[in-house]
């Protein structure tokens, strides 16, 4: 099954870039996949929609999906400036799109920050059916902790492009103190959790795969003997990845 792969814009305030991958042979009203990518760093800047194509194609051709890889704002090609309220308004976009688009339900695939970012997302959107966090962190208090520090990060980063954003650096670094992955999976409910961590993740301890697991009902906690935070590139973690998706689908649809 081979798919077909279209760039576009989800337009709004502001622009986001977006790549919508559809297997040739899938039902429109079939399910479909958002992918929630990690915070870009001075090694890896990259286009995230675009660095992901890769992975949305693997999804897309092994399950049936479609799927939708977007840069969130200050990311790539997208508008704006980062905010984390910001990043999950355009989580929640993304799921409009999609929807839009005749998929008749949704899961998000967050890698790294963008695996947290799922977890807060899907607790506001009672529409997620389900949501796979990969390496993900439970919150973002060592951000918050020095809000200059991590502004600068963001400006090097390239993801607060405007001098004048943000208008409150105060306000800004709320967001970081009070959206926490670890108090939002509870808001979750019965809906699926599965959450891939690398045991030799040194960015992300994998403790708090084990923490986010505690507050969620009934977790699929999987954690990949000498994978890093890279876990999404890590074979053993795409394979479970598939499997859990397969499994929703015959949940759902069966």
């Amino acid at each position: 099954m081979s798919t077909t792969v279209t760039q576009t814009t989800i337009e709004g305030s502001p622009n986001l870039a977006a790549l919508l991958v559809r297997p040739k042979r899938s039902v429109g009203s079939g399910p479909a996949v958002v992918l929630c990518h990690g915070f870009p760093s001075m090694q890896r800047p990259g286009v995230p929609n675009l660095t992901y194509q890769l992975f949305a194609e693997r999804i897309a051709e092994a399950q049936g999906w479609t799927v939708l890889a977007v840069s969130m704002r200050g990311c790539g090609d997208s508008d704006g400036d980062f905010s984390l309220l910001g990043w999950i308004d355009d989580v929640g976009r993304a799921i409009e799109h999609v929807l839009s688009q005749g998929c008749r339900g949704v899961w998000l695939v967050g890698s790294t920050t963008g695996g947290s970012l799922a977890i807060l997302a899907a607790a506001r959107d009672a529409r997620v059916r389900g949501v796979a966090a990969m390496a993900p962190r439970a919150d973002f208090d060592d951000w918050a902790g020095d809000p200059k520090a991590f502004l600068s990060h963001c400006r090097n980063v390239g993801v607060i492009r405007s001098g004048e954003f943000p208008r409150s650096v105060s306000a800004w670094n709320k967001e970081l103190k009070q959206n926490r992955a670890v108090d939002a999976v509870e808001h979750l409910g019965d809906r699926p959790l599965l959450i891939l961590h690398g045991i030799n993740d040194r960015q992300v301890p994998y403790e708090e795969a084990s923490h986010l697991a505690s507050r969620h009902p009934d977790p699929e906690l999987r954690l990949i003997s000498g994978a890093d935070h890279r876990i999404r590139h890590d074979p053993r973690a795409v394979a479970v990845l598939l499997g859990w998706l397969e499994r929703q689908a015959a949940a759902q649809y069966s």
